[in-house]
């Protein structure tokens, strides 16, 4: 299959790219003796799982499903080569009913209070796993969005400083936990990751000597273009060194950032003070984090407004006033029927994607590196109607 075959919309992941990615993570794991970890949160296409489990230490979920999702088509895939992988799972509360089912599939499970560590740490140490603790460093590397930052004022996330220290007599005393685990960043530099540390060492540095392993949660953009990764393993270095910890990190975007695209289509033309294209995908259905981050995607062959002779504004076929994906300009006029590429679309896209006002589910697929593309996934009606 070819470009102007593929249906639209439609996800395209790059194969070439996500290895490149892959290469950039495996080289730092090389060089510090860090595991890094799929965060299948922004990415969970897994039908790359085998190739990502050749490069990576394992994956990082979220709740059950995720957890079961990296066992069988990561995790146990990669057993039958002959390479060990892990699997880690974090949730802000694990519920009863589910939690031996976790334990199936899970062996580092990472809980965000001393509650919870109460309440299920003894099934999880009774079945084998290693267990750990979100800590909140309180220290905020963000500006703009709040909504991303487990470090804001009131943040459910992680235990802070002061309650660290109520449960620690009576729970971890007792050799409860065996690492601590913090996620603070989002789409940031080592820099950011510097100061977090720096944060996390004053607050909670006193008890890691005594644990096996900490965790740097996500956010980390290490296979963008600019990132410091010299700063990233000197601190990475510096907590094996200090501490004689193992190293984690559970990066998603950096797997896939800049490896995905999605195809549209202009259906329609309208004029309302601008020239508006009316595409066959929807910002809210399709790329949510457009209107939830908020940001403007990059578009192959385009400008910013006003930049070049002609000025769109692009929108989606939904109900919804502000599916609006931004102002994009173009050397020549648009017309019906143009097929339209949107860059950095493989991560928070899929996994997060709505039939909203019945908007179909655009086909996944794959460019494979000999330039082919095959479509791995369609979806029509009855995925649609299952949902409801």
């Amino acid at each position: 299959m070819v470009f102007s075959e593929l249906p639209t919309p439609c996800y395209v992941v790059d194969e070439a790219l996500i290895e490149r990615n892959l290469e950039v993570l495996k080289g730092v794991m090389e060089r510090t003796g860090a595991k890094i970890l799929l965060a299948q949160k922004a990415f969970s296409m897994y039908a790359l799982y085998p190739m990502m489990g050749e490069y990576l230490s394992g994956a990082a979920a979220s709740g059950l499903y995720e957890a079961r999702l990296c066992a069988e088509e990561m995790v146990r895939p990669m057993e039958q080569r002959g390479r060990a992988l892990e699997n880690h799972v974090f949730s802000p509360a694990y519920k009863s009913e589910e939690f031996d089912e976790i334990l199936k599939f899970g062996d580092h499970i990472v809980f965000n209070s001393w509650r919870q560590v109460e309440r299920f740490g003894p099934r999880a140490k009774a079945a084998g796993k290693s267990i750990g603790l979100r800590v909140n460093p309180e220290c905020s590397t963000q500006e703009d969005h709040a909504i991303y930052d487990p470090c804001a004022p009131g943040s459910r996330l992680g235990v802070t400083k002061e309650n660290f220290l109520r449960g620690w007599e009576a729970v971890a005393g007792q050799g409860a936990v065996d690492g601590l685990h913090f996620h603070t960043l989002c789409e940031q530099n080592a820099d950011a990751l510097e100061r977090t540390l720096e944060a996390v060492e004053e607050k909670f540095g006193r008890y890691l000597k005594g644990m096996s392993w900490i965790n740097f949660g996500g956010g980390h953009h290490i296979t963008r273009k600019d990132y410091d990764l010299p700063r990233l393993e000197r601190c990475i270095r510096k907590m094996q060194e200090k501490y004689g910890l193992t190293v984690y990190l559970e990066p998603g975007e950096a797997v896939a950032l800049n490896a995905g695209y999605l195809i549209a289509k202009v259906l329609e033309l309208v004029h309302n003070g601008m020239d508006i294209a009316i595409l066959d995908t929807s910002a809210a259905c399709h790329m949510p984090d457009v209107l939830e981050m908020p940001y403007r995607p990059p578009l192959q062959g385009s400008g910013l407004p006003g930049e070049k002779p002609y000025t769109y504004r692009l929108g989606g076929p939904t109900c919804l006033a502000g599916d609006i994906i931004g102002d994009y300009s173009f050397s020549a006029p648009l017309k019906e029927g143009d097929r339209l590429v949107f860059e950095d679309m493989a991560i928070y896209s899929m996994v997060k994607n709505n039939t909203f006002n019945g908007m179909p589910l655009p086909a996944i697929t794959v460019r494979r590196k000999d330039g082919e593309y095959e479509i791995i996934k369609k979806f029509g009606y009855e995925d649609f109607k299952g949902r409801l």
